[in-house]
C-alpha cells in the first residue's frame, strides 16, 4: 500500500488527528479485535463495544484527574447542544445565573439560556472591544442566588482565552470545546464542564460532559428522557445508542495523549506551537497583525490579519499549495487562523512559521 499523502490541516474543526490513531482506525476497521466485524457494526451492548466505551470515559477521569464528585459522561449533539440542555436542566423556574459575553460561541449559550427561561446576568460582555479581551479574572463574581457562572474557556473564532478562571461563589461552568484536554482543571471550582470532540479530541458528533453531584442534584427532571443529565448519568452514557465510533476514536486519541505525557505534556506542546506563530507575528513589522489582548490569546488557535483582504486570499492559497491548510479565517470574521490542536505536530507549526516569515518577505 503507497504512503498516503498527508497535509498540515489548521482547521478549526473538525480537527487534526494523529497519524497512529488513523492507522489504528484503518486496520481494525473491517474486524475489530478478531470479532469479524467493525466495531461500528456492534451492538453498542456487546462487550467489546461496552469495554471500548468504559475504557475511554475511564481515559478522560485519568487525564483529567476527575475526582468521584464528578461524573464523566459522552452525549450525543456536540457542544451547541448543551447550550440548550444545560439551563433546562438547572434554570427551571426562572432561576438565576451568569454568563461571559466573550464572542460568537459565547453568545449561542447565552441566546440559548435566554431561550431556556434562564434568568440570565452578563457578567461580562466583550461587545465593546470586539471581543479582543477579557477581564482579569480576580474582578468577575457571581450575582446572588446563581446557580452556575458560565465562560467560554477558549472562542475558537476570536482566538481569545480565559488564561485563569474566576474565583467565585457560584459553580463555574464551561464550554471547552476548542481547548479541552489542552491544561489541567481544577475541579474544586468547577461544576460543569462541555467539550465537543471535534475541536480537539477525535471526530465530530460525540460531546463529553462533567458534570458535578452538586449540580447533577439541582436538575429538577421534569424534561424529556433524553435531555435530563440525571438520567444519562444513571444509564452510564448508554441512555440510548451512543456515538459508537465517535467514542472508540475519541478513546483512541486519549491513549495516545497518554502515552505522549498526558494533560501536562499536551500545555506545554500548546504553548510552543502558539508560540512560534505569535513570534512570527511580532517580528513581522506589522505586516501580520494579531487583534486580540496578547494577556488572552489562544495557544490553540492563533488569528491574524495581513494588510488587505487581496493578500490575505493570496497568503491562504499560496499556503494550500505548500501543504498548509484550513487556513481561512471563519466567515463571520475574515482573515487568517491557525488552530494548533493537541495533534498538530511542532513540524506543522515550525512549517506555517517559515511559511509566514519568506511570504513576509516577499510581499512585505
Amino acid at each position: 500500500m503507497p504512503t498516503a499523502h498527508r497535509i498540515h490541516n489548521f482547521s478549526a474543526g473538525p480537527c487534526t488527528l494523529p497519524l497512529p490513531v488513523l492507522q489504528q482506525i484503518q486496520a481494525e476497521l473491517i474486524d475489530f479485535n478478531g470479532n469479524g466485524m467493525s466495531v461500528v457494526e456492534m451492538s453498542h451492548r456487546s462487550k467489546p463495544v461496552v469495554e471500548v466505551h468504559e475504557r475511554a470515559l475511564q481515559s478522560v477521569r485519568d487525564l483529567l484527574a476527575v475526582p468521584d464528585t464528578h461524573h464523566v459522561l459522552f452525549l450525543g449533539g456536540g457542544a451547541t447542544f448543551q447550550f440548550g440542555m444545560l439551563p433546562l436542566n438547572l434554570l427551571h423556574g426562572g432561576q438565576k445565573a451568569d454568563y461571559t459575553h466573550s464572542g460568537a460561541w459565547a453568545k449561542k449559550a447565552i441566546a440559548d439560556a435566554k431561550a431556556a427561561g434562564g434568568d440570565i446576568r452578563l457578567a461580562f460582555d466583550g461587545t465593546e472591544h470586539a471581543y479582543t479581551t477579557l477581564p482579569n479574572p480576580a474582578t468577575q463574581s457571581s450575582s446572588p442566588e446563581s446557580v452556575y457562572y458560565h465562560l467560554t474557556s477558549n472562542e475558537t473564532i476570536g482566538g481569545l482565552q480565559w488564561k485563569d478562571f474566576p474565583r467565585v461563589d457560584a459553580p463555574l461552568v464551561a464550554d471547552m470545546s476548542s481547548d479541552f484536554l489542552s491544561r489541567p482543571i481544577d475541579w474544586s471550582r468547577f461544576g460543569l464542564v462541555y467539550a465537543g470532540a471535534q475541536k480537539n479530541i477525535g471526530p465530530a458528533g460525540v460531546c463529553v460532559v462533567i458534570i458535578s453531584d452538586e449540580l447533577l442534584q439541582q436538575c429538577n427532571g421534569q424534561q424529556v428522557n433524553y435531555l435530563n443529565y440525571a438520567n444519562h448519568v444513571k444509564g452510564e452514557s448508554m441512555l440510548n445508542t451512543p456515538p459508537v465510533f465517535q467514542i472508540y476514536a475519541v478513546g483512541l486519541v486519549l491513549d495516545w495523549l497518554k502515552s505522549h505525557g498526558g494533560v501536562a505534556w499536551a500545555q506545554q506542546a500548546a504553548a510552543k506551537r502558539s508560540g512560534v506563530l505569535y513570534d512570527v507575528i511580532a517580528k513581522s513589522g506589522g505586516f501580520y497583525r494579531c487583534p486580540v489582548d496578547e494577556r488572552y490569546r489562544s495557544s490553540m488557535n492563533v488569528v491574524f490579519r495581513l494588510p488587505d483582504e487581496t493578500l490575505e486570499a493570496t497568503f491562504i492559497k499560496s499556503a494550500a499549495a505548500q501543504g498548509l491548510d484550513g487556513l481561512k479565517g471563519h466567515r463571520s470574521v475574515g482573515g487568517c487562523r491557525a488552530s494548533v490542536y493537541n495533534a498538530m505536530p511542532q513540524a506543522g507549526a515550525e512549517a506555517l512559521a517559515h511559511f509566514m516569515h519568506d511570504f513576509a518577505a516577499s510581499h512585505g
